[in-house]
Order: C-alpha cells, then structure tokens, then sequence
C-alpha cells in the first residue's frame, strides 16, 4: 500500500512550484498520462515519445492511447 502512495507524495513536494493554474494544470496533464501509461504496463517515457512522435503528425488521439495495440507493442 505504500508503494502504491508513494508517486503522489513525491508529488505533493513537487506541485508546491505549480504558481500558476496554467502549469498546476499542464502538470496534472502530464502526471495523468505517466500513471495512465504505468496502469497499462507501459514504460512512460517510450510512451511520452511515442504520443510527441504521432500527435502532432496528424494521428487521432484515439489511435494513441495506451490500452491501442500499437502503443502496446512499441511502449512495452
């Protein structure tokens, strides 16, 4: 169980320098798709390259999330 609390305590250090609803909210963006990509046995950071790669390319998002056989395959 303390495992599983110890990303969010880590970030509660981490969110003190969010001074801006701006980047409170890009922060929460970022820390969703990491977890997200954790809960789906993903590696994150071949997952974030894998989102930074294909969406701004044009690809759906709904092509790209994590529980997709493509992101599978490539973020394992």
């Amino acid at each position: 169980a303390e495992r599983a609390v110890r990303p969010f305590a880590i970030g509660r250090k981490n969110w003190l320098f969010c001074n801006t609803p701006h980047g409170a909210n890009a922060s929460a963006t970022i820390y969703s798709i990491v977890e997200t990509a954790k809960a789906n046995g993903l590696r994150p950071f071949h997952y974030l390259n894998f989102l930074l790669e294909r969406l701004p390319h044009g690809y759906s998002p709904e092509a790209c999330l994590p529980w997709e056989e493509t992101a599978q395959s490539i973020c394992r």
